[in-house]
């Protein structure tokens, strides 16, 4: 390799002393080059994520692990993430410790974030809804209630609560009934929330349950988007730990629907380079839509190591349906 290097240095020196000159790059090969990324953004067991823009940047969080009960990751790109440790360090009353899952942030104010998440309630057996408060997205948020915000114990639990802000402002919470792990049927509820986040309004709504071939036996993780006049729901289906999980969309009326599915096949299904991609959240940044999920290595699902880890994909819409080109390792666009 030496060789062949000096070889080349001195032909390059020869053409010099022979009157030629590097030519100037073409502007057209300059304005075709692409700057990217790699997928996935967080290497490591980060299940669940849900993504928020805070104090100048963005902020993850995803379900238990041995980073803690709410592990929180902060980026300013999208792409680079360092941890930010455990959001929540100290769990409520009601809980019982090691199945914190899925937590998702509503923003109130830059001093004031609400946080939901799910865990098992001592009281019930079951995977429950929980509500704490912080005044810094990095936490510590704090849940000192005695009971749970919702727990469908006789419809198997309640799992996945997601907020969503409409837009005259009105709050809702959008979570499912862990009717698989009973083995009866899954619905994707909503309810108004009170303006303050910490309770809910009115009677809960059932919006869609599973009903086409490759859901399998359930839908979850509902997450409400709302753009140019159109609701769009998307949620995740099948068994989270095989690659036929993936997600799909249905659009509501409004938040408390009525939904209906427009097609019969999901809209981001395993790839070459990830396998079983699902609960996801949407975040503009610069005019893109990018989803946020996590998903499986190919030749590891369902193994505890990796585990799932953090990707982006970007969303674009054709007739104001969504298209997803993913999940790649290699991206050719950055956020």
């Amino acid at each position: 390799m030496k060789y062949l290097a000096g070889a080349g240095l001195a032909l390059l020196l020869l053409g010099a002393c022979a009157g030629s000159a590097p030519s100037d790059p073409d502007p057209a090969e300059e304005e075709t080059s692409t700057v990217g990324f790699t997928n996935p953004v967080v290497d490591r067991d980060f299940p669940d994520p849900a993504v928020i823009e805070a104090d100048g940047g963005y902020y993850a969080y995803a379900t238990n692990s041995r980073l803690g009960n709410v592990p929180a990751m902060t980026s300013s790109d999208l792409v680079t993430w360092e941890p930010a440790g455990d959001a929540m360090p100290v769990l409520a009353p009601w809980v019982t410790g090691g199945r914190t899952w899925a937590p998702e942030i509503a923003v109130h104010a830059p001093d004031r974030y609400v946080l939901y998440y799910t865990a098992l309630g001592t009281a019930s057996g079951r995977q429950c809804v929980g509500v704490a408060v912080a005044s810094s997205p990095a936490g510590p948020f704090v849940d000192e209630s005695a009971e749970p915000l919702i727990c469908q114990a006789d419809e198997g639990g309640s799992i996945d609560a997601s907020p969503f802000t409409d837009a005259d402002g009105t709050r809702y919470l959008l979570w499912k009934n862990d009717g698989n792990a009973i083995g009866v049927d899954t619905w994707l509820y909503a309810q108004p929330l009170a303006p303050d986040g910490l309770s809910l309004v009115g009677e809960p709504v059932r919006l869609m349950k599973q009903d086409q071939p490759w859901e399998g036996n359930l839908v979850e993780a509902p997450f409400l988007w709302l753009r140019d006049g159109t609701y769009y729901l998307f949620y995740s289906a099948n068994a989270y730990d095989t690659a036929a999980y993936a997600v799909g969309y249905a659009v509501c009326d409004g938040p408390l629907g009525p939904c209906h599915k427009p097609a019969d096949e999901p809209i981001l299904v395993s790839s070459d380079d990830a396998a079983g991609p699902g609960h996801c959240v949407l975040v503009e940044k610069d005019g893109r839509t990018w989803m946020v999920h996590h998903a499986w290595p190919p030749e590891s699902v369902g193994s505890a190591l990796p585990g799932r880890t953090m990707w982006l994909t970007e969303v674009t819409w054709s007739g104001g349906v969504p298209v997803l080109d993913g999940p790649r390792a290699s991206v050719d666009v950055v956020p």
